[in-house]
């Protein structure tokens, strides 16, 4: 079961974290992967991991809001079954404090990002009349966080674009769903913790950990398992459908 053998699959910002978790998992499920990344070094590194342990992968660089470079590096790919939208970046502020230019970097990078992927993907899975995207939303696409303004109008945003291509591209036998993850253990978790809070890391970590109802941050590895799953030929009745991973957060913090 879950075997993705010989499927091509684009990952976006897939040399860290959850991206990451997802490349190695796909991989090791037999899938080709294309890894999307403005960080070259991460995806170079992700992109020799999957390659040493016996898979097949390659990298691209290639800023996701620029509507130009998308294209031209989806035309270097011959054929896209899945595609994961799942680069993406965060702020910190509310409405009254966010700046228009913080608030277009936001947009341009986790809204126009996933646009221009979509863009560029959706025609060749047409050609196939076939083809699975999935998209990572956030628990901020469906509860009020603080001080998360820009970031939740983005990740909201996620979550409406997966509802319109599942409902447009029904007949084209292409599946579309979104996973909104809570807090997750990443390496991004632990720069900013260590940014912000100096000579405080562990204290803070715990703090963090425990927002979560179930006691701690998820894992990369556990979103990588549902994203497995819904990218699955298994999971092909499924489409239009957004899925919490997210420790309880959304159901037992309301």
């Amino acid at each position: 079961m879950f075997k993705l053998t010989n499927k091509s699959v684009v990952i976006t910002g897939g040399g860290s974290g959850i991206g990451k978790a997802i490349s190695l998992l796909f991989a090791k499920q037999g899938a080709i992967i294309h890894i999307i990344e403005l960080n070259a070094e991460a995806a170079i590194d992700t992109v020799n991991e999957i390659n040493d342990a016996g898979g097949n992968a390659y990298s691209y660089l290639c800023d996701v809001s620029d509507q130009q470079q998308v294209v031209a590096t989806f035309g270097k790919i011959a054929k896209i079954d899945i595609l994961i939208n799942n680069a993406g970046i965060a702020h910190i502020g509310r409405a009254d404090n966010t700046s228009e230019a913080d608030f277009d970097r936001i947009y341009n990078v986790n809204v126009k990002g996933v646009y221009n992927c979509l863009f560029a993907a959706i025609p060749m899975m047409k050609l196939n009349n076939s083809g699975v995207i999935l998209n990572t939303a956030s628990i901020a696409a469906h509860v009020g966080i603080t001080d998360r303004f820009a970031y939740s109008t983005s990740k909201g945003a996620i979550h409406a674009m997966t509802l319109s291509v599942a409902r447009d591209y029904l007949h084209d036998n292409i599946r579309c769903n979104s996973i909104s993850p809570a807090r997750v253990h990443t390496p991004f978790v632990d720069g900013f913790i260590a940014k912000n809070y100096a000579g405080k890391e562990a204290e803070i970590f715990e703090k963090l950990s425990k927002t979560q109802p179930i006691g701690r941050m998820g894992k990369s590895e556990e979103v990588a398992a549902l994203a497995l799953y819904l990218c699955s030929d298994e999971a092909g009745f499924i489409t239009g459908c957004d899925y919490p991973i997210d420790g309880g957060f959304i159901t037992l913090n309301n």
